[in-house]
């Protein structure tokens, strides 16, 4: 009964987390994205970690950029915050579930794209779709620095350093983008990539 009370929880706190995600182009940016820093601590070079090894999907990455940022993985696809959406989503295939809006921030539509374990959602800019966040959902899948949703903070700290605290979440920045995190009880209950473009 209390696992199932957790699972409803969490999947409160995401779908709100994701509402909030797609509404953040209608307000101000930053209020929404920057928010108030409540306390900062540093982890070092943190903004300096290279990641090897790291693919693009089955297409080459727009020709003025190599991954930047953290990324996340499935199989051997990279999805990159900011990057193009279009060959992410074709290698990735059909999604279990596809929405749609008029985007506040840009002209277009803002897409959310949902697969077992993770969303990818996207905003329109420069003539095509570029990857806005990418939402996991279950313990399913990780970041590429293997965090899953339940893991404990000791994990996430020993995997990302110390981070950032904003709008109740640990975040960490590299590249223009953002990897926040939820926690409850010292346990992950969500991990969002975000970018800071909108």
């Amino acid at each position: 009964m209390r696992v199932e009370r957790m699972r409803i929880k969490r999947r409160l706190a995401l779908t709100l987390a994701a509402a909030m995600l797609l509404l953040a182009g209608c307000g101000d940016s930053e209020r929404v994205i920057g928010g108030d820093v409540v306390n900062v601590t540093t982890g070092g070079s943190q903004s300096g970690e290279s990641r090897e090894g790291q693919e693009s999907p089955q297409a080459d990455p727009a020709p003025e950029e190599i991954f930047k940022g953290y990324v996340f993985k499935v199989g051997d696809v990279t999805v990159e915050v900011d990057g193009d959406a279009a060959p992410v989503i074709e290698a990735l295939g059909e999604p279990a579930s596809y929405f749609e809006a008029a985007s506040c921030a840009f002209e277009g539509l803002d897409k959310i794209y949902t697969y077992n374990g993770y969303e990818i959602d996207t905003y329109p800019a420069q003539e095509r779709d570029l990857v806005s966040a990418v939402i996991l959902k279950d313990d399913s899948v990780s970041t590429a620095e293997g965090i899953c949703i339940g893991d404990s903070l000791e994990k996430l700290l020993e995997a990302y350093g110390e981070g950032v605290q904003e709008n109740g979440m640990l975040v960490y920045s590299r590249d223009g983008m953002k990897l926040c995190f939820i926690l409850q009880e010292d346990s992950v209950v969500s991990i969002e990539y975000r970018s800071t473009a909108l």
